[in-house]
């Protein structure tokens, strides 16, 4: 019986006693919390005792030290069970002195610990705010501002004074400049526009008013046939607004907003506000564009980066549509580094011409801006360059 299948059968035997033996004093050990020590054999033994060869001295010490890593697993499950009990007690009851379970001496870090991994555990990390990864107030139609001092839990205030006085070589006698929605009067100091208004957010409802008076009250519409519209005259009814909008927000991807009202429809490379601007003066193009529109703005922030922004357009101009076919169109904003910005607006379909109700028309205005230099310690701290494509047509309606 020394070998049975090639085992050590009394070498086994006396090693499996000597963990048994081992295993009981430390739960002894445990239970009474005194220190039992194993005595080495010595010539002084007890009769009959036998000497215990080295390699099996050497292969309990191996299995004392598999019973110590064992012993401190245990412990540690042990440990774990009644805080995740302490954290459904304390859950469950409001009493921070409820009762922990029988032998759990639990510190109060630790339980906190749990609650705060168990939230984390539970809850979707935020997504990331649209275009918050950059500072993006270097482009052109973007306010240099970072934040509003009076900025309030509901409402965020924005006041706007644009005064001018333009000098004109050709000096009019009447004082009037054309070919400018901007500037219309020289020789004179000139309110252009004053705006009154801000941004309403209350939970996931959000609003927006923005007022125009001055000149720009009169010489944005005055090429816009749109609000003769019908028997009640547009022109008058929102004559001094230039932003009137509520909407919803929902918590989706990065976020979308779902807006009606008035809107800024022209939003390239030129803010309808000139001190966004780089330039006081858009060009002659940007200035004749449409500043607005009425209807409905999905705005889908894809990413923090990207934002798809679909329209369905009242016409194309300001307020009012001709005939029946309503316009559509939309906005592609993308920027992925913080010195690099593309605009892409579109608008289509819409049958808005005066007396043509077959007749529709397209535009597209492309643009990119790029920030090559940035240095905040000089005084010229930023210098940028932008490139912009515009293209457009009619159709329909006896247009060869």
């Amino acid at each position: 019986m020394k070998n049975i299948l090639g085992v050590d059968v009394p070498r086994l035997a006396t090693v499996f006693l000597t963990c048994v033996l081992f295993q009981g004093v430390c739960f002894a050990q445990n239970d009474s919390g005194a220190v039992v020590r194993a005595q080495p054999a010595t010539s002084g033994s007890q009769p009959g005792a036998t000497a215990v060869p080295a390699e099996v001295l050497k292969e309990l010490e191996a299995m004392k030290a598999r019973i110590a890593e064992l012993e401190a697993q245990l412990k540690s499950m042990k440990t774990v069970e009644p805080v995740n009990t302490a954290v459904v007690n304390a859950s469950a009851s409001s009493p921070a002195s409820a009762d922990l379970p029988t032998g759990a001496a639990v510190p109060a870090t630790a339980i906190a610990r749990t609650v705060s991994t168990a939230k984390k555990a539970g809850e979707k990390a935020a997504p990331a705010e649209p275009f918050a990864f950059a500072d993006f107030t270097w482009l052109n139609g973007n306010s240099r501002t970072h934040e509003s001092p009076l900025d309030t839990k509901y409402f965020t205030p924005e006041f706007r004074a644009d005064t001018s006085y333009i000098y004109d070589f050709a000096h009019p006698s009447d004082h009037t400049l054309v070919g400018s929605s901007e500037s219309g009067r020289t020789g004179e100091v000139q309110l252009q526009q004053l705006g009154i208004g801000g941004d309403f957010h209350v939970g996931n409802v959000r609003g927006r008013l923005m007022t125009q008076y001055g000149m720009y009250s009169t010489m944005t519409p005055r090429n816009d046939g749109s609000p003769a519209v019908g028997q009640w005259q547009l022109a008058d009814a929102y004559r001094y607004i230039s932003e009137a909008y509520g909407g919803y927000h929902f918590n989706v991807l990065h976020g979308i907003n779902v807006d009606a009202g008035i809107f800024m429809s022209y939003i390239g490379l030129f803010s309808y506000y000139n001190f966004d601007n780089w330039a006081y003066q858009p060009s002659y193009v940007s200035s004749n564009t449409p500043w607005f529109f009425q209807g409905v703005r999905t705005q889908i922030f894809v990413t923090d980066k990207l934002k798809i922004e679909p329209w369905f357009v009242n016409g194309w101009q300001s307020y009012g549509k001709f005939n029946h076919a309503p316009g559509l169109g939309g906005q592609i904003l993308w920027r992925p580094k913080g010195w690099l910005s593309f605009v892409f607006n579109n608008y289509g379909l819409g049958t808005d011409t005066l007396g043509n109700a077959h007749r529709s028309r397209l535009h597209a205005d492309y643009s990119v801006e790029v920030k090559y230099y940035d240095n905040k310690d000089n005084w010229l701290d930023k210098m940028a360059f932008s490139l912009t494509g515009d293209a457009g047509c009619e159709y329909g309606g006896g247009v060869s």
